[in-house]
């Protein structure tokens, strides 16, 4: 794991500033499980292995780990929930409506 660093990055104009949201750090830093409220959930059963949840997941929480279906090599996506934010873009753009929500428990 890299080490963080202290050192304070500042931009003196807006224009020095990325176009984009950027982590300066390692996501290793950034985990978001901890204000959650929602948690996203696969059935496997249903899901079809398109990976469109894992593409269109904002914070990268979305794993792949290979597996066999039908006799062929896939890759099925598996939600890393140290990083997942629960803001439910996976079940909202999951085609076979594999993704089920749920609410976090206290």
């Amino acid at each position: 794991m890299a080490k963080k660093s202290d050192k304070k990055i500042i931009f003196e104009k807006e224009k020095e500033m990325p176009p984009f949201a950027i982590s300066f750090y390692s996501m290793e830093y950034n985990k978001t499980e901890s204000w959650r409220n929602f948690r996203p959930l696969i059935d496997y059963d249903k899901c079809s292995c398109c990976l469109i949840c894992w593409k269109s997941c904002p914070e990268a929480a979305i794993k792949l780990k290979k597996t066999k279906v039908k006799g062929k090599e896939k890759f099925k996506p598996v939600i890393d929930y140290d990083y997942c934010k629960g803001c439910g873009i996976c079940w909202e753009e999951c085609p076979t409506k594999a993704i089920d929500i749920e609410e976090e428990a206290d």
